[in-house]
């Protein structure tokens, strides 16, 4: 590690004023901050915290308020050209040009950077080979799979060979597979190339990965240091509770954060529940003890995740910012034997190409049920035909007790459906999109006013009707999407991805909201990368290639994946085992 300082930071403070449609917004209160040469360094954080905004201000693209900032040795304010031509800037949406292809994109963005010809051929090489995209020159940027389209978009701002690189949220919306090797490319390039990287991420488990981080919150510094040094702020705190047989982990999880004066943070991992509590000492009030008499409560060591949770409730993430939770039972329902969704050897072609290829599965009524799989493997078609938004090819699919090929729209009606990209109305205030939403769904104007009174109590969004809805931070536009698609109360929710690019705070908000929902009878169907998420599930099915290759209770993918001791492991062992037997 090099001395060179890269980035440098000092009180810096960024201001957004106040608009019709919102309040003003302090995005950094004097920060401070230094990033050396050759080093991994990960900014995390809620939304919110400044992150995506410190990196704008980096590249010159926004200008602080006060404060001083110099990059790469320069004053960014006064030489912003000079910082830029020294960066590689790949932002969440990185623009790749879908109709060209590979090979065509590299050649845009070396043009944009004026690149000489004479030294493309071996550039483009060697990126193309730290990419692993060398077998895929010629096919277009919009037919590789999202994990592709990720490495392809790194390749293209590494074409000008940058010094710094600075990445916002890379990995969002990837699957594991695809993000372990991302994440090999930029230790390859810390380590061989001496790159300095700058991430910004909402997977905490990368963070770790790091050799430093900074956590922030609403604009001002938590916490920084080596991801071993900020395990301090855990270290003795972290437990694990086992779950009892039949026993949805996801109520223990619900009943433990309930206890919010004394337990910080809950997961559930595997058949036990992890949980972090606010002193070293282990309260014997635990609120468990009233739902789980004699329950065994173990010591585990710390991770960076539960330092990360701990800070954020100390900070005053708690229940000012957390919607009112649905009250549980102490006695979880049991799974209906209904069968309120059923696909029969269902097939989806593309031409000759074959997207989901004849598969079988059942959902019960008032199931967690969650598809998974790599990038490509054929899940978001397999989920757009049960929503009614693709036709089958062949085969059948019946919701609730109704043909969607036969009485699509009647199927529809039982159906609340929430996108993975945020698809409501940004100029309409959420009030608007509410009503809209409603009206579309044939509801009568006082039953309208009803459900909308429900729903926003219910995800906590009565402090920001008036607010225009694309002004939202990304956990509300969340919990606003949700509350559009329940506002017909349906019996069937189904949920694209639904916390892509969110932070842990706000996930696990959203998953008690599901717990509730599921524990009323709702039937929840859920795709997600974040592998931890399937853990709330009652049943999991992974495909790949476009074939059903596991599914059972998340105890029986684990086994299944080699009792590997998390979930990434189990996924990422059960896909490449699947692979391996088909390919020999």
């Amino acid at each position: 590690m090099s001395d060179i300082i890269m980035i440098q930071a000092h009180h810096l403070t960024k201001q957004f004023p106040a608009r019709p449609s919102s309040p003003a917004v302090t995005a950094l209160s004097t920060l401070n901050l230094t990033v050396k040469k050759g080093t991994l360094t990960a900014l995390i954080g809620p939304d919110g915290a400044g992150k995506t905004t410190f990196m704008r201000l980096v590249c010159g693209l926004l200008q602080s308020d006060s404060g001083s900032l110099s990059v790469c040795g320069y004053d960014v304010q006064q030489s912003p050209q000079a910082v830029q031509d020294r960066i590689g800037y790949m932002p969440q949406k990185f623009g790749l040009y879908e109709d060209l292809s590979v090979m065509e994109n590299l050649t845009l963005y070396a043009d944009i950077h004026s690149i000489p010809p004479d030294l493309r051929q071996k550039h483009f090489r060697e990126l193309l080979d730290l990419t692993g995209l060398s077998p895929f020159t010629a096919r277009p940027a919009g037919k590789l799979s999202g994990g592709m389209k990720q490495k392809l978009g790194l390749a293209c701002t590494l074409v000008s060979t940058p010094d710094l690189l600075l990445l916002d949220e890379p990995t969002v919306g990837v699957d594991p597979l695809s993000r372990r090797e991302l994440w090999h490319i930029l230790h390859t390039l810390s380590e061989e190339k001496s790159l300095t990287v700058l991430v910004n991420t909402s997977y905490i488990e990368e963070a770790e990965q790091c050799q430093y981080a900074y956590i922030l919150h609403k604009g001002q510094l938590l916490a920084d240091g080596t991801p071993e040094s900020l395990l301090q702020y855990a270290r003795g705190r972290c437990y694990a509770v086992r779950v009892p047989q039949g026993m949805p982990p996801r109520f223990i999880q619900s009943w433990l954060l309930d206890d919010r004066h004394v337990v910080m943070d809950a997961v559930p991992e595997g058949s036990q529940v992890r949980f972090t509590v606010s002193s070293r000492q282990l309260p014997n009030h635990l609120l468990l003890q009233n739902y789980l008499p004699g329950a065994v409560i173990t010591p585990v060591s710390p991770r960076l995740e539960d330092s990360f949770m701990i800070l954020l409730r100390k900070a005053g993430s708690t229940e000012e910012e957390t919607p009112g939770m649905p009250s549980l039972p102490k006695v979880p329902p049991a799974i209906s034997g209904d069968t309120i969704i059923e696909a029969h050897d269902i097939v989806r072609r593309f031409g000759s190409f074959v997207a989901v290829d004849h598969t079988s599965f059942s959902v019960h009524k008032g199931e967690i049920f969650g598809l998974l799989g790599p990038n490509g493997a054929g899940k978001s078609t397999t989920f757009r035909m049960l929503c009614g938004l693709l036709s089958a090819s062949s085969g059948t699919i019946s919701v609730y007790g109704v043909n969607l090929r036969t009485a699509r729209a009647r199927a529809r009606s039982y159906i609340g459906y929430v996108a993975q990209k945020f698809s409501l109305y940004s100029t309409l205030s959420v009030y608007e999109n509410l009503c809209f939403f409603g009206r579309a769904y044939g509801l009568a104007a006082h039953k309208l006013q009803e459900r909308i009174e429900t729903v926003a109590g219910q995800f906590h969004l009565n402090n920001c009707l008036s607010m225009a809805a694309g002004s939202l931070p990304g956990g509300y536009k969340q919990r606003l999407s949700m509350a559009a698609a329940l506002l017909h109360d349906p019996p069937i929710l189904f949920l694209d991805e639904p916390t892509s690019g969110i932070d842990p705070l706000a996930r696990r908000t959203f998953w008690r909201q599901i717990t509730g929902l599921a524990a009323r009878g709702t039937t929840i169907v859920v795709t997600t990368h974040f592998m931890e998420e399937a853990e709330y599930c009652d049943r999991i099915m992974i495909q790949d290639r476009g074939r059903l290759i596991a599914i059972g209770t998340p105890s029986a993918i684990r086994h299944q994946g080699g009792d590997s001791p998390t979930m990434n492991e189990a996924f990422i062992h059960i896909v490449e085992t699947g692979r391996q037997k088909e390919d020999s």
